[in-house]
């Protein structure tokens, strides 16, 4: 009955002057703003699980929970994808103050993921202050070694795209620690990636590279205003001491899991359309925006379609990969079961940008399949949605391979983004149910117009 009444509906409001497009994405933003269940999927990961670090009981408890609840939807498949994951232990709370004119001034920390830990009873160094990599290599061994490298390039506030700013500041916390430590620091300090100015401390992760073990250095980031402040006597001391302490661990790796569910296709079940976010976070906060949101927002495209009585030509898989945030595991091995089974993709679209109010997408894409989707651009416009660019898609589709195919993000408001990312801000309190029910539905929009219309 349900199916019969939609399709009535159908054909009634395109009576009256609205395309079947039209009036399917009327239904969709409809149905998902009114009898969602992404934000309550999202409470339970965030509140009842909490923080999902890969190799963590709590991501395996999240494993758990999707998958059961994607059994719940009636979903024609349903299953785990075995990953070996790093499993990465923060430890005890980490430690740290400035010593200046026999003064000790406590500052917030957090080790940097993968990071070693210092000597037990911690470190203690002098500071060189840089701006980035590059103004620290000129400087030479000479000026670095022995010293903690203070890495504080801060994000630039002239980009109105935030993630343009985090790119040009990003490289000195995933590799200031190597390339330090090559010049003989003792251990870096680098500035939080974000815009605002406060005292909480970003994690993210730190490589290594090929350096040897032995060559490895702690790295911790310091808060906006512990950057601040540590610059600002910086400049009237020189010789001041720095001294932080963390017991962050490596152990050995671990097994975890992709989460799958799939709706076949009822014309070209061989051709597949990949929707997803990454079940991981880091372990501040409870990972709500980064990438809670992009999960249950995956979830709840397929919910939709299954509500709305929709049956797509080709397959829709929901995937929630496991560890992107140190490694993109789950990513990789998604596609190394995808070639091993001479799977087809045809179309992947990620949601990793927070659950904010969704602004358009960028898309992967060469330029006929571009100009393609940006002929719908017009359906979306009612919803407030109208940015449709060339860009970078997301880190765990990014491996995805296929003879011909289309990736695509979500591109939600960014301007509060980096108050959470990888903070202890990132949690369910800083969600909002409509903008996260938008973003789902926007989502949704586009895998139903990709998969009616297909690619060249």
């Amino acid at each position: 009955m349900k199916k019969i009444t939609f399709l009535l509906l159908l054909c009634n409001l395109a009576i009256y002057g609205q395309s079947e497009d039209e009036v399917m994405l009327k239904n969709i933003y409809e149905s998902t703003l009114t009898n969602s269940k992404c934000y309550d999927w999202l409470d339970y990961l965030s509140n009842t699980i909490g923080s999902r670090l890969s190799g963590s009981k709590s991501a395996d408890e999240a494993v758990n929970y999707t998958k059961l609840e994607l059994e719940k939807l009636g979903l024609d498949r349903v299953y785990l994808q075995e990953v070996i994951v790093p499993k990465w232990v923060r430890g005890e709370k980490e430690r740290a103050y400035i010593e200046n004119k026999g003064k000790k001034i406590n500052v917030p920390i957090c080790a940097l993921g993968s990071s070693i830990a210092t000597p037990k009873k911690g470190l203690k160094a002098s500071v060189i202050e840089v701006r980035g990599i590059e103004e620290m290599n000129e400087l030479g061994s000479e000026k670095v070694k022995g010293k903690i490298v203070f890495f504080n390039r801060p994000m630039t506030p002239i980009h109105i795209e935030t993630f343009k700013a985090y790119g040009g500041c990003v490289d000195q916390r995933s590799s200031g620690a190597r390339e330090a430590a090559k010049l003989g620091a003792v251990g870096v300090i680098v500035r939080s990636m974000t815009l605002r100015i406060d005292d909480y401390p970003h994690t993210g992760n730190t490589n290594y590279g090929d350096l040897p073990k032995d060559m490895y250095i702690p790295a911790a980031a310091i808060s906006t205003n512990g950057a601040n402040l540590l610059s600002d006597l910086l400049k009237e001391n020189q010789n001041l001491q720095f001294y932080f302490k963390q017991s962050c661990e490596t152990h050995e790796d671990v097994l975890s899991y992709n989460v799958v569910g799939e709706i076949k296709g009822s014309v070209n079940p061989d051709k597949i359309m990949v929707v997803g976010g990454h079940l991981d976070s880091w372990d501040l906060g409870d990972g709500s925006h980064d990438d809670g949101a992009g999960c249950v927002q995956s979830m709840e495209a397929l919910f939709t379609f299954k509500k709305l009585g929709y049956k797509p030509k080709n397959t829709i898989r929901v995937v929630l990969f496991m560890n992107e945030e140190n490694g993109n595991r789950g990513g990789l091995k998604y596609e190394e079961l995808s070639n091993k089974n001479n799977e087809n993709h045809i179309f992947a679209l990620e949601s990793d940008a927070g659950g904010f109010t969704p602004r358009g997408f960028s898309i992967d894409a060469n330029e006929a399949d571009f100009e393609k989707i940006t002929k719908w651009k017009y359906l979306f416009e009612p919803y407030l949605v109208h940015r449709f660019v060339i860009g970078h898609a997301g880190v765990d589709i990014g491996p995805l391979k296929s003879k011909h195919i289309i990736k695509a993000g979500l591109k939600p408001d960014s301007q509060r983004y980096f108050d959470h990312h990888h903070a202890a801000t990132d949690t369910f309190d800083a969600i909002n149910k409509r903008e996260l029910e938008l973003g789902a539905a926007t989502m949704t929009s586009l895998l139903y117009l990709v998969d009616k219309y297909g690619i060249d």
